[in-house]
């Protein structure tokens, strides 16, 4: 793998009070139709800089920020400010807040942001993982959703964890009420698990796998239709002001893609030296709970997912203006100008 130096800047934890006012742009709305990953026509990106994340739940960016991609393809005239992000949560704040121009959730979260009012829309899909799933320590007497009445469960709001937690009650019988739930970010719900302080936890690979390897961890329940696709996103402002630097990191994104899917081991091993885990536990992230072999265009395949969670959405009282707000996101999140032009695979 190449390395070249890059500008990292470290995430920045925001407050998600203020709500900014949705612009309701509609998918390809006002994006150049025919951008593409080159300077614009007078021969010059139309920015000089780019701020985008890079999270060890999303194995594509780690590829492209260690191999260097997007500065190729950008050149000397644009910087690539890498920020981290924790959790899908932390990147919608980053989003919100402008400090990133382009980020990676999961698909859950990004709905929950746009229902709120952040102005995102979805560029790209990075995978479709079974990334979540619900954990508890190895002397645990816990062993269903239903054993989770009256527990206390670590899981982090605004993410895909989250909602499957809630998904997943509702499938054993159990409701929010049921539970105490410990808004804790990922790490530190493993650490709260592991520690005594929660009875169960929501988990996120590749922390989870982690835990199952290093703690002897049990996920009491799996279920891959709870987890919803890794979304990339990106500001409308960014979209409508710089499609040709969001051309550039789509086409990034796809040649990371066709990278990862040749290179499995090398892909394992990036992901275990940034998350400073296990190779062991990076190889079952990757070639077992990280399928990195789906089409970049986001579109009904999302939708479907979307509109199944919508409704647990609503119910959990985190959408601010309820099923009016849910069903404007949904009709307005997918961008898929980018993806289709870049030829993402089908």
């Amino acid at each position: 793998m190449s390395t070249i130096t890059r500008r990292i800047i470290p995430a920045i934890a925001v407050a998600g009070t203020m709500m900014l006012v949705a612009t309701g742009c509609v998918a390809g709305e006002n994006a150049t139709a025919d951008a593409e990953s080159t300077p614009a026509g007078n021969g010059e990106w139309s920015a000089d800089t780019l701020s985008i994340d890079f999270a060890t739940y999303n194995p594509l960016s780690l590829v492209i920020r260690d191999q260097g991609i997007l500065e190729d393809i950008l050149g000397d005239d644009v910087t690539v400010e890498w920020v981290q992000s924790a959790g899908s949560n932390k990147a919608n704040e980053l989003l919100r807040s402008g400090s990133v121009d382009v980020g990676s959730t999961a698909g859950s979260a990004a709905l929950l942001a746009r229902a709120n009012g952040s102005p995102i829309q979805v560029i790209d899909i990075y995978s479709q993982p079974e990334w979540s799933a619900i954990v508890v320590g190895p002397d645990s007497d816990i062993t269903s959703v239903a054993d989770l009445k009256g527990a206390s469960v670590a899981a982090t709001k605004g993410t895909d964890p989250y909602f499957f937690l809630l998904q997943a009650l509702e499938e054993g019988g159990l409701s929010l009420a049921d539970v105490e739930v410990q808004n804790l970010q990922h790490a530190d719900g493993r650490a709260a698990l592991d520690g005594g302080s929660v009875d169960a936890w929501a988990g996120l690979d590749p922390i989870m796998a982690a835990a199952e390897q290093e703690s002897g961890d049990q996920l009491i329940y799996r279920n891959v239709d709870f987890n919803t696709y890794g979304f990339l996103n990106a500001t409308e402002d960014f979209i409508d002001n710089h499609p040709d630097l969001a051309q550039a990191v789509v086409d990034a994104y796809e040649e990371a893609r066709v990278w990862a899917l040749e290179n499995p081991e090398e892909t394992a091993t990036l992901l275990a030296d940034v998350a400073g885990i296990d190779l062991d536990v990076a190889t079952t992230v990757i070639q077992e709970r990280s399928n990195l072999d789906v089409s970049g265009v986001p579109g009904d395949d999302q939708l479907a997912v979307l509109e199944k969670i919508a409704p647990v959405l609503v119910e959990s009282g985190d959408v601010q203006g309820g099923q009016a707000s849910v069903d404007k996101a949904l009709s307005t999140i997918i961008n898929d100008t980018f993806a289709t032009k870049a030829g993402a695979s089908e």
